[in-house]
């Protein structure tokens, strides 16, 4: 039996963008599903016919194979040639688009832990981990999202089906809370405090976090919340309730290093103090900011004080490249999920803890 005809193709760069739009913000490891190594791995296996139930599969060595010569050959036989002699030739390939060894972070990062993990492609069954034979094609309803004649809003409507049908309830999820509360334009985003007074911060990811903290972690994790400052990037001062900061016997000073959020919690019988720093890109919580804040719980006399970093998302690019430098004895909040909280406990050098103390 004869085998189908190899799809229709679209360039690399038509299907990095549409790789962005199908893998938004808050997609278990959009990184790997959305950067350019995807979306060329995507493109040879297109161009070789690796799809579903085609009986055609990638070698993860194909894609490093590639060369931008051999990209603008589309017709029939070249596609057929080269998928056959891709897998046969050995040595260096001149212009190939990767050395030879990035076939295993394609296989490790973009295959197995990106496009397998969200459902867009399938694995060869029956074949032993260590086979040569090439094993993996994009799902059916996967590829049909980059025929090229599939635009405008017939495209936008079939990407939202094959979200609803493919990824998972929690990835789900984290992109819907990763994309409520901003409110588009000249507008900003609406923060509602919880007294019931309303602020704008002007639109940005760092205001979807800041309103997501005042709105949704002080309800989850706080008693009686309230708001005792609040700011934004460039230190515009957005509140700052100078009556309830008075009540806690607490002095803001207006010429020293303020976080980006202060909130209270009055529920305890000693007032909780919650200083929040909301990072986008950077700025966390680290050992030299705790200490300066708690340079200005010390005239107050304020003894329960808690750290808070407050991020998107566990799997975007500020948590991982600032982890590292978040203090001990503070907490990390995402927005993506919401109903958990990071602890970073430090330990008792003298007297250390065993993990059944800490469950």
């Amino acid at each position: 039996m004869s085998r189908p005809p190899l799809p229709p193709l679209i360039t690399v760069p038509e299907i990095h963008e549409r790789l962005s739009k199908i893998f938004p913000e808050g997609t278990p490891n959009r990184g790997y599903c959305t950067r350019e190594i995807a979306a060329k791995t995507v493109f040879v296996m297109l161009y070789i016919g690796a799809i579903e139930d085609d009986n055609r599969f990638l070698r993860p060595d194909q894609v490093t194979r590639m060369t931008d010569t051999q990209a603008i050959r589309i017709d029939e036989e070249s596609r057929s040639t080269w998928a056959h002699e891709s897998l046969r030739k050995a040595g260096d390939v001149q212009g190939r688009w990767y050395a030879a060894n990035t076939r295993e972070p394609i296989r490790d990062e973009t295959l197995r832990e990106g496009l397998i993990r969200t459902g867009a492609v399938m694995v060869r069954a029956g074949l032993p981990t260590t086979s040569a034979i090439p094993r993996y094609a994009l799902r059916a309803s996967f590829a049909a999202l980059l025929n090229p004649h599939l635009t405008g809003g017939k495209l936008e409507s079939e990407i939202t089906r094959w979200q609803a049908e493919n990824l998972s309830k929690s990835a789900l999820a984290r992109i819907r809370l990763l994309e409520k509360g901003a409110i588009s334009g000249a507008k900003g985003v609406l923060v509602t405090f919880p007294n019931g007074e309303t602020r704008r911060l002007a639109e940005g990811p760092s205001s979807i976090i800041t309103k997501a903290v005042v709105e949704e972690f002080s309800k989850r994790f706080l008693g009686k919340a309230g708001v005792i400052f609040l700011s934004e990037s460039g230190n515009k001062v957005v509140a700052r309730d100078e009556a309830l900061a008075r009540d806690l016997g607490l002095i803001i000073p207006a010429d020293r290093y303020l976080p980006d959020i202060l909130l209270v919690d009055e529920s305890p019988k000693e007032p909780l103090l919650i200083f929040v720093e909301v990072v986008a890109t950077d700025g966390p919580i680290t050992e030299s900011r705790k200490r300066a804040f708690l340079d200005i719980t010390k005239a107050a006399g304020l003894p329960r004080v808690a750290f808070v970093t407050a991020y998107g998302d566990r799997d975007g690019p500020a948590f991982r490249r600032t982890v590292s430098a978040l203090a001990w004895q503070s907490f990390a909040w995402f927005v993506s999920e919401p109903d958990h909280i990071l602890i970073l406990r430090e330990g008792n050098l003298d007297r250390p803890d065993r993990l059944s103390d800490l469950l």
